[in-house]
């Protein structure tokens, strides 16, 4: 055995050092495989549904999955036939589909993202979830070494195909451990799609995307969205999409119009965000009528920059709105960008608006607050780009 191993380790290494020196053109080639959903397919608000909150959509969405495709498996914390998630969100599936599909881990985030990339190369499709943002840390290790390069590195032949769920987000409470949001960490890793719905029809069209897509997709979800219990976010409950509705990724939405008299006389802004942040700017949009215009980003990689351009060069004023801790942040990267895209077409500085600079989300609810940006701060922001 060690004869034989050692000759084909020979005979490959010779391969290697005889092989032509790669075209420097090819250097980018790879880092993702074709996406498979490339425009938007089915029917978002079919009349016969009723609305659903976005929990929901999640889980129907994955029952619909694994109806399909028998290789789609879903495990994490608590996800199994005892408790079936946290926030109820793989309720009733182990039950549907079988211990052998649906089950718990151990607390071990590590395991639980380093696996799929195993399950991947022999053809199953895990879905797995990481049962808070602030516990994806330990699997760091994993994301960077082996899930976000397989492809690269393999030349296309191991992508690894999963769908990684991660609830974020502050509300009610949640403290230190249990509240953070951890978009600007995840999108510095590169090889790696990453989504971000606000409301249960873009959660359901943009899961089946996701599990189609034949590259790894952090799927992150806020938590004070899944339930509507936060004031101000009933419309995060939607009509439940068609079983075949789905929503590419990279595309974003124009969620609030401004209105042409407004816009022609120079009177609007534009909003850039995602997440809770499309509750604040539509909060914010109800004290200048006709003034604001929003765009959802659902995605945050790949990004609709074409939108957003399009978009901040339309109002030559705008907003980057986030929930995270605002200094060196995602939104902060994004707001050089347009500044740099857009300098002609500014009327006014890009501004920032996302959480205080804290090391951590307080437990205490009016320090939640104090923390968290609000309509009434984006309101403030916004006054000061009209007054510009």
């Amino acid at each position: 055995i060690e004869k034989n191993a050692g000759a084909e380790v020979e005979e490959q290494f010779q391969q290697a050092v005889n092989a032509r020196e790669p075209n420097p053109t090819t250097v980018s080639d790879f880092v993702f495989l074709p996406a498979a959903v490339i425009k938007e397919k089915g029917e978002r608000s079919p009349v016969e549904k009723e609305k659903v909150l976005m929990v929901d959509a999640a889980l129907f969405a994955i029952r619909e999955i694994m109806e399909e495709y028998p290789e789609a498996i879903l495990y994490g914390q608590d996800v199994g036939r005892r408790l079936g998630g946290v926030f109820r969100e793989a309720a009733t599936l182990a039950e549907q589909f079988g211990d052998h599909r649906v089950f718990n881990t151990a607390i071990q985030e590590a395991y639980i993202i380093g696996s799929a990339v195993g399950l991947s190369a022999v053809g199953v499709k895990p879905i797995v979830e990481v049962q808070f943002a602030d516990y994806i840390y330990p699997a760091l290790n994993q994301l960077i070494s082996e899930v976000s390069k397989s492809c690269y590195l393999s030349c296309g032949k191991f992508p690894v195909q999963t769908v990684i769920r991660v609830p974020v987000g502050a509300y009610g409470g949640g403290g230190p451990y249990h509240s953070g949001c951890v978009e600007t960490t995840l999108l510095s890793i590169k090889g790696i799609k990453i989504v971000y719905p606000s409301n249960a029809a873009d959660m359901k069209g943009l899961m089946k995307a996701a599990f189609l897509d034949p590259n790894p997709v952090i799927m992150l979800e806020h938590k004070g969205l899944y339930w509507s219990k936060v004031p101000g976010t009933e419309n995060a409950k939607t009509i439940e999409p068609d079983r075949d509705y789905v929503i590419p990724l990279g595309k974003g939405k124009v969620i609030e119009q401004a209105t042409e008299e407004k816009l022609n006389n120079g009177e609007t802004v534009c909003v850039i965000t995602y997440g809770m942040g499309v509750y604040w700017a539509k909060a914010a949009a109800k004290n200048f009528l006709g003034q604001i215009e929003i765009v959802d980003l659902r995605t945050l990689f790949p990004l609709d920059e074409e939108l957003i351009f399009s978009t901040v060069k339309k109002h030559g004023k705008c907003l980057v709105l986030t929930e995270e801790q605002q200094n060196n942040s995602f939104a902060e990267a994004l707001a050089g960008r347009i500044a740099k895209e857009c300098f002609q077409q500014l009327d006014a500085p890009v501004e920032v608006l996302g959480a205080l600079n804290l090391p951590a989300v307080p437990m205490n609810i009016l320090l939640e607050k104090a923390m968290l940006p609000d309509a009434e701060k984006v309101s403030a922001v916004v006054k000061s780009l009209l007054e510009y």
